[in-house]
């Protein structure tokens, strides 16, 4: 994982390289979430949601959410956030 002050550079499927914007990070039940939004270039208005963990040498990596019920709990706590925003 690529990053510049908000923007995230990942590997999609395909082994292109696509840019995100870390729209926000949260905090639901002693985790960390990086919520990340296409950039400007190829905007789909579509939020795209990563557990936050830590490697080996402190770095931060994204990590896909499998398990639908920790999912569902982490897009909850966002549309209550966005919703007050």
């Amino acid at each position: 994982m690529e990053q510049n002050e908000n923007i995230v550079v990942l590997i999609d499927e395909e082994g292109k390289e696509v840019e995100f914007e870390v729209h926000m990070t949260i905090e639901v039940a002693d985790n960390n979430y990086a919520i990340l939004m296409l950039t400007e270039e190829r905007k789909d208005d579509v939020a795209y949601i990563f557990r936050i963990t830590v490697d080996e040498n402190g770095e931060d990596v994204l990590e896909a959410i499998e398990d639908d019920d920790e999912y569902t709990t982490v897009v909850a706590a966002y549309e209550t956030i966005a919703n007050d925003q």
